[in-house]
């Protein structure tokens, strides 16, 4: 079974003998050579040039026996590609260039555009199927709706979504024309990402938290449900709502085939909420992975043992590794997971 058939096996919560592991934010800081190419290009010109995006793709699977690649690139090209560019500033986070203030900016979106504008993204994809071959899965992702609109209509990433839920109570029309754009730029960017060498996507609600439990299955779930809707069937779809795992069943219900757990909670008690006909992935602590080897495998079989008779569970961590990791951690977490064995 090559690791592509391993996790869409995983994926339709088929029994195996182990489960297949890839790593959110799979490259990064943590990696030298990672470092080597960001101290000769800025992160936006990483993302939108073909042939970078693809190296940095490739080099988590260079050194690690992962089962799936995550193309390189970032939630913030949607808002960007429909006309509402995003930079770094000098003391860390993201400023949008400008602040999404009224309807009319709103209407001025161009959801439509989001092919032509990102065909970077399509390049890259390409580019790393055709190194992958038939035997490693690669993935495609975006934020959510509601995640995406966070940062428009805040500014970046310091508001926390104040602004955005005072538009979701006081301005409901306004909201729900932002969302419907969303919507339709997020599917035409995510069926982009399929017909481009995606095997499956994962769509991160990272701030879905801030809706509160009334207003979740509306301001978020409700979009994400319609972007699922429209891809292709039979394309396996992820969820990751960082600390919603108490909407499991709802998140279920959106039509996901995977809902990504974070380290805040237990993948069986996940399980009992989800029901049988969804995969779970996750969920190990990141911060793991800055501490010993020892330390890692441990936290490692815990979650395994944890999932352990459970079908449908691809192994990853709980969030996104961070740049603290140590390359060493790294390798001990695949060599853990890959030498697992059931019963």
């Amino acid at each position: 079974m090559t690791s592509r058939d391993r996790f869409f096996a995983a994926c339709r919560c088929d029994s195996l003998e182990r489960p297949p592991v890839w790593l959110m934010r799979q490259a990064g800081r943590y990696l030298p050579e990672y470092r080597a190419l960001k101290s000769r290009h800025d992160f936006l010109t990483l993302v939108r040039t073909p042939e970078l995006a693809a190296e940095v793709t490739l080099q988590p699977l260079q050194r690690f026996a992962l089962d799936a690649a995550i193309v390189f690139s970032d939630i913030l090209v949607i808002p960007e590609a429909m006309g509402q560019g995003y930079h770094f500033k000098d003391g860390g986070g993201i400023r949008m260039d400008f602040t999404l203030d009224g309807a009319g900016q709103i209407e001025a979106l161009a959801a439509g555009a989001v092919r032509e504008r990102l065909d970077y993204v399509a390049q890259a994809l390409r580019l790393v199927r055709r190194e992958l071959g038939g035997e490693t899965a690669l993935l495609g992702f975006a934020g959510s709706p509601w995640t995406l609109a966070t940062y428009m209509v805040g500014g970046g990433s310091v508001d926390a979504g104040a602004r955005l839920k005072a538009l979701a109570r006081e301005a409901p029309g306004v909201f729900g024309t932002l969302m419907e754009k969303l919507a339709v730029a997020l599917v035409d960017y995510l069926k982009m990402q399929v017909e481009n060498g995606a095997d499956a996507v994962q769509i991160f609600d990272s701030w879905g938290a801030l809706c509160g439990d009334a207003d979740y299955k509306q301001w978020s779930l409700d979009w994400i449900e319609r972007v699922i809707a429209g891809l292709p069937p039979g394309v396996p779809v992820i969820v990751f709502a960082k600390g919603m795992a108490a909407h499991a069943a709802v998140l279920a219900a959106t039509g996901a085939h995977v809902i990504s757990v974070d380290w805040t909670c237990r993948l069986r008690d996940v399980r009992a909420a989800a029901g049988p006909g969804v995969a779970l992935q996750g969920n190990l602590d990141p911060v793991l992975l800055n501490a010993t080897p020892d330390a890692v495998c441990a936290g490692v079989e815990a979650v395994l043992r944890d999932a352990d008779g459970m079908p449908g569970h691809i192994f990853n961590l709980g969030h996104g590794i961070l740049p603290e990791a140590k390359v060493e951690n790294v390798a001990a977490l695949v060599a853990t997971v890959r030498a697992w064995r059931k019963g």
